[in-house]
């Protein structure tokens, strides 16, 4: 994933920064500041995909925390400041490192010249290959290649001397015992600060699975994993898609206190709003459409307990979660708050590291739940009636802003015949081809769904049918090129597609039923093309 070297470089300053703070002044306030920041820089790495450095963060953050104590365990022993000293300092410098190297051209890093910086960090769309049998990856290899991910094959002993980092390796752990594995592992870690690394062939059992994660594994294949199990990790770690910003609403009648909850949630990333009554929160959760409500169990005229209550008599914010933030230490209290309608209680003063984690956690699975809801489980897309949901909302769109929208339905040739002859396994495998090609080659703003079976929908604001046309015959012939491999030989695939435009057809069921007409005219004329309907 692309990251900013401006923007690393602020985000490892501001954590020297902070730690310089506590070395000034070693009063608890500083610490928590320190404590935050890292925390927040933890998550950037992660978010960025710079494996090597989040786990070296990460391993901080823990140390940091263990050490959070209160106002009167501070300064910390001058052992544990070393040491914690030592280590934040290392972290700047390989985050250091690793912006100067990045920033040069190639050609340049492997000269050894310096050079102006580039436009990113993103160490490319390259995954590394590493075994004794490179021939047993040779068909994953060659499918990569189709959706723009370019791969290498290295044997253990022949790795590339220079400094390059590819954005993963895949680690090939066949005949290796497990201990020689992790030490292939921590040397590896230790060399790349920003590559994912996948541990292939790894015995399923648990002692074998905590050894690989513990040298710095950051996922692990057991032995026998499908190959498309294996290619789906591969295009998901090289996905350009960046998540939405985290949105929380603030329900807090004291100023002093939402803001210092909002800054506290700003330094991670999330976006808030805050309200002071807790009766505004209906109309507030409409108009903001948060992913969590941290609320105060006591304002006037309203406890959180009745405003919560009241949220949940609308299906519509059944799911959304509630975190309670109150001084309130009552057991018996709390357990009847969760009970009420809450996820989960916070007690004031709180700790600010483990405020962003719990909200943080929450909205991740929160956001998991809703995407199972909308999307298809086999590819990803949005599935039928999100797509059609999705449809009307861009048709109204382009109506208000007068806007051309193109839309398209597309149906994979004789599919049937590929089940039959090569199994629903492989049958499945070509959906998921066809999907990954259209999300790397459509926009983000383009709707792209799995309509049904071998059929999926795609609708382009913006664009006409002709530009529709070009968009799909492009993606049709590269996706005729991308050879299958079943047992020792390969076989082609191909797709069909029609296409409508509005407002020539008025709505969103019409475009639809426009677009399969157009589509099984394709398919009468002898499959394997576009077709405008007339």
């Amino acid at each position: 994933m692309s990251c900013p070297p401006a923007e690393l470089q602020k985000k490892y300053e501001a954590m020297r920064a902070t730690w310089g703070a506590y070395r000034a002044t070693p009063r608890f306030e500083q610490f928590v500041e320190f404590a935050v920041i890292l925390s927040s820089f933890a998550e950037f790495l992660h978010a960025k995909g710079l494996s090597g450095l989040h786990q070296f963060a990460r391993d901080i953050e823990q140390q940091s925390l263990a050490l959070f104590g209160d106002e009167h365990t501070h300064p910390i022993a001058d052992g544990a400041l070393q040491e914690l000293e030592s280590r934040v300092e290392g972290l700047c410098a390989r985050a250091a490192s690793f912006i100067e190297h990045s920033t040069r051209p190639i050609e340049d890093r492997r000269a050894g010249h310096d050079s102006e910086p580039a436009a990113d960090l993103s160490p490319g769309r390259r995954v590394w290959f590493i075994g004794d049998d490179l021939d047993a990856w040779r068909d994953l290899i060659s499918q990569l290649g189709y959706f723009g991910i370019k791969a290498e094959g290295y044997n253990w002993t022949k790795l590339p001397a220079n400094e390059d980092e590819p954005t993963t390796l895949l680690l090939d752990m066949t005949g290796i015992a497990i201990g020689i594995a992790s030490q292939h592992m921590q040397k590896l870690r230790t060399r790349f600060a920003a590559s994912n690394l996948l541990g292939l062939n790894i015995d399923a059992d648990f002692s074998s699975m905590q050894a690989a994660l513990g040298a710095g594994c950051d996922f692990c294949f057991a032995r026998g994993t499908p190959l498309p199990a294996i290619m789906a990790k591969i295009i998901e770690l090289h996905a350009s898609e960046e998540e939405e910003a985290y949105r929380v609403l603030v329900v807090e009648d004291s100023l002093t206190a939402s803001k210092l909850i909002q800054r506290t949630l700003a330094e991670n990333g999330i976006e808030s709003q805050a309200i002071a009554q807790p009766r505004e929160v209906l109309n507030a959760l409409k108009r903001y459409q948060p992913d969590l409500i941290l609320m105060d169990m006591y304002m006037p005229g309203c406890t959180g307990v009745e405003a919560a209550r009241v949220i949940r008599q609308h299906p519509e914010f059944l799911s959304v979660p509630i975190v309670y933030l109150s001084g309130e230490t009552d057991v018996g209290l709390q357990v009847d708050a969760l009970r009420l309608g809450g996820d989960h209680f916070l007690t004031k003063p709180f700790n600010p590291v483990i405020l962003n984690a719990i909200v943080k956690s929450k909205i991740e699975r929160y956001r998991l739940l809703r995407r199972s809801m909308f999307h298809d489980s086999l590819t990803g897309l949005l599935n039928h009636t999100s797509s059609k949901q999705r449809l009307d909302a861009a048709v109204n769109a382009a109506a208000n802003e007068h806007e051309a929208l193109a839309v398209a339905m597309i149906d994979i040739d004789h599919f049937k015949k590929v089940n039959d002859s090569y199994g629903h396994p492989v049958g499945d495998q070509i959906i998921r081809s066809l999907a990954w090609l259209l999300k790397q080659r459509l926009r983000k703003t383009d709707i792209v769904g799995r309509y049904g079976g071998e059929e999926f929908l795609v609708a382009l604001p913006g664009a006409n049918a002709t530009q529709a046309f070009q968009i799909l015959d492009r993606i049709r012939r590269d996706f005729g090129q991308i050879k299958h491999p079943f047992n020792e030989t390969w076989f082609n695939t191909t797709f069909s597609s029609g296409v409508s435009q509005f407002p020539t057809i008025p709505s969103g069921e019409a475009l639809v039923k426009d677009a399969d007409e157009a589509l099984y005219e394709a398919k009468r004329a002898g499959r394997d093309r576009v077709v405008i309907h007339a």
